[in-house]
């Protein structure tokens, strides 16, 4: 069997294509619809003087928007590709995310931080330890000393300075 042949093999048909393509867009729309609804419970304000949940109602306006369009134009493009292991990847990357962000009020941004990118880092992207290590304890503190001591961001955190 040739490449060609092989690779052929392996694509979807054009009504899986377009029935993946419309539920992924649905579950954008979903989580903007969703977001927006939250984000004005926030308190929007006006323009003159905004609220919390200004900025994220029109960031998950424009998603929902988006993905609606998607939805309408979910036509195959031929470049999708079946699920399989390596979707299981996207998977833990939003799992691991939704882990992060029940941690980080509990625990603070530390420990949370160090151990998404460990994660990350050397189970999904198969990185040396070294280099996991590496970039896990660098990101934390560029992260620290960016928005906790530059920008005075109040972040819940374990270290102080």
């Amino acid at each position: 069997m040739t490449a060609p042949d092989q690779e052929q093999e392996t694509r979807p048909s054009a009504a899986y294509a377009r029935r993946q393509n419309v539920i992924a867009a649905a579950v954008l729309c979903a989580i903007g619809v969703g977001a927006a609804i939250l984000s004005w419970q926030l308190g929007i304000g006006d323009l003159a003087d905004p609220g919390p949940g200004l900025w994220p109602l029109i960031v998950s306006v424009a998603m929902a928007v988006i993905a609606a369009v998607l939805v309408v134009r979910s036509a195959p493009t031929g470049e999708e590709e079946r699920f399989g292991r390596e979707s299981l990847v996207v998977v833990i990357g939003v799992v691991s995310l939704l882990g992060y962000v029940l941690l980080f009020e509990q625990v603070g941004f530390e420990i949370p931080t160090v151990a998404l990118l460990v994660l990350w880092l050397k189970l999904l992207g198969r990185e040396s330890w070294r280099m996991t290590v590496i970039v896990s304890v660098v990101a934390t503190a560029a992260i620290y000393l960016l928005f906790i001591t530059g920008l005075e961001v109040s972040l819940p955190h374990i270290v102080h300075f």
